[in-house]
């Protein structure tokens, strides 16, 4: 069976067949608004941002690309943030907890995991089970970060041990090890592969090892420019979004 990553949340998730809330009447977004991102979601949100500031003339979109674990780090010690959306439900929940976001955050996006390893692949690296061969150079993300225990997740249901030459701070760093030629091979997201435009290659992970992570997003309580964030979430649901996500590979929520 594919193991699921996501846990069963302990908050509700507002389903994405339905239509996202209407902004009150009189709300016109406007202002600059910072989004807290999954470093995951660098290029796919990069690109909604050019739609969603088109819809939203008035609102410029700011990003602060990083490890959910890091996001929700910051927003927790007060750092100015709008929006936040996470790679996982267990730090947006994090952010719950403390009282920074009081809405009701909405899984928007899944992803998987995939192997990447340097282009052509020229330690024929084939599955999981080749990463704890000797003299393999592996990276992998932090044991905080999504990316990292989703990846421990993956190596549970293989039943492989694997000691990595480095733990990075979120899958874009650990990517650019492998694309840099410094590493052999290490374990990211579907997405973060695509993104690189081949500069590395992707080796898949089989269904009943790969595991699903689900991202969520929700505007923070402390938002100094709520309409605009607001917006924000509400245009990450809609069908043009969404098609955005699909083409840079993220998968239906």
């Amino acid at each position: 069976m594919r193991r699921a990553l996501v846990a069963v949340a302990a908050f509700a998730i507002v389903a994405l067949g339905a239509a996202p809330p209407a902004l009150a009447t009189g709300e016109k977004p406007s202002r600059q608004i910072t989004v807290f991102a999954a470093a995951s979601l660098t290029e796919s949100f990069n690109a909604i941002a050019k739609h969603f500031e088109k819809r939203y003339p008035d609102v410029s979109v700011k990003f602060n690309f990083d490890s959910s674990s890091n996001l929700a780090a910051q927003i927790q010690q007060g750092a100015p943030a709008d929006v936040f959306a996470s790679a996982d439900e267990a730090n947006l929940q994090k952010a719950i907890d403390s009282g920074d976001v009081t809405t009701t955050p909405a899984v928007f996006a899944k992803s998987r995991l995939e192997i990447a390893v340097e282009k052509g692949n020229p330690k024929k690296v084939r599955g999981l089970a080749d990463l704890n061969r000797s003299g393999l150079v592996v990276v992998l993300c932090a044991d905080a970060v999504p990316c990292g225990k989703y990846a421990a997740d993956a190596f549970a249901s293989a039943g492989v041990s694997v000691q990595p030459a480095s733990k990075e701070e979120n899958a874009k760093a650990t990517l650019s090890k492998v694309s840099l030629g410094e590493a052999d091979a290490g374990v990211v997201y579907v997405t973060d592969i695509k993104a690189a435009k081949g500069d590395v290659t992707g080796v898949k992970i089989p269904d009943r090892q790969n595991v699903i992570a689900a991202y969520p997003i929700a505007a923070v309580k402390g938002s100094e420019n709520s309409a605009a964030a607001k917006a924000w979430v509400q245009f990450i649901q809609t069908k043009a979004a969404q098609s955005t996500l699909r083409r840079f590979g993220f998968l239906p929520a």
